[in-house]
């Protein structure tokens, strides 16, 4: 295993995670909300930022494939999974690990407009703005970070690393 170097601790993690929960509360005051996680990544940052949203809220799962076993991402979009319930009226929130270079979110985001929500809105735990190859912006934002590749709290390298509870960054 490399030496990882931390970059956010879980103690930061969840700081922020509250903060993102609060804001979203007020966003939509007293109206559900739909958090559709992108799998694997997101589902850790989807289950803390859940229990942090005062507001009735229900999970959905979405799953796509563009980096493979790589550390670079392929700029191929493939949907692996998509949502189980209408999206039609309701205020989705799409839920990802990391904004990249921004093909994969702006497929994800054609896809649920597809559906014609209420509200469409992104959270994303982390930011990589210096690799947007797509215009586009989360409307909750975890951290920004430089372009280091990344693993932890959910976040992995070929599958490994998801379970580290603080994010590090792989040498």
């Amino acid at each position: 295993m490399p030496e990882l170097r931390v970059l956010f601790t879980r103690e930061q993690i969840a700081a922020r995670v509250a903060e993102l929960g609060r804001q979203i509360s007020r966003d939509f005051a007293g109206e559900p909300v739909v958090l559709v996680g992108v799998l694997k990544g997101a589902a850790i940052f989807l289950s803390d930022l859940a229990r942090q949203i005062e507001l009735d809220s229900t999970f959905d799962f979405i799953s796509v494939s563009s980096y493979g076993g790589e550390k670079q991402n392929s700029g191929e979009v493939k949907l692996l999974k998509d949502v189980d319930q209408s999206m039609e009226g309701k205020n989705v929130i799409l839920v990802e690990d990391i904004l990249d270079t921004g093909l994969t979110m702006c497929y994800l985001k054609k896809m649920v407009l597809a559906h014609r929500p209420k509200a469409f809105r992104i959270a994303a735990l982390l930011d990589k703005k210096c690799r947007r190859l797509q215009p586009i912006q989360a409307d909750y934002t975890g951290f920004e970070i430089p372009d280091e590749f990344v693993v932890g709290y959910g976040m992995d390298h070929a599958e490994r690393y998801r379970n580290l509870p603080d994010i590090c960054v792989v040498p």
